[in-house]
C-alpha cells in the first residue's frame, strides 16, 4: 500500500490567516470568495489541505460547499 504524506503546510510561506487565490476558471461578473477548506482538494495540479483559505470564484465556492469541501464556520 502507498502511502502520501499530507504533513506538510498548505502554504509554509505565507501566515495561517492569509487565504491563497487558487487558480480555478472564473466566469464572467463573478467575484472571489475565500473559503475554509474542511478536506484535502487538488485544484489544477495544487494541493490544498484541511483547513487552508483559499480564494475561489464565487460559482465554485457555491459548488464546493454543496459537495462538503467547505469548512462550517
Amino acid at each position: 500500500m502507498t502511502v502520501k504524506n499530507l504533513t506538510k503546510t498548505a502554504t509554509p510561506d505565507a501566515p495561517a490567516d492569509e487565504a491563497k487565490p487558487a487558480r480555478a476558471s472564473n466566469a464572467a461578473g463573478t467575484g472571489l470568495e475565500t473559503i475554509t477548506l474542511s478536506n484535502h482538494l487538488c485544484i489544477n495540479g495544487t494541493d490544498h489541505l484541511p483547513g487552508a483559505k483559499i480564494r475561489v470564484p464565487a460559482d465554485y465556492a457555491r459548488r464546493l460547499r454543496l459537495s462538503g469541501y467547505v469548512a462550517r464556520t
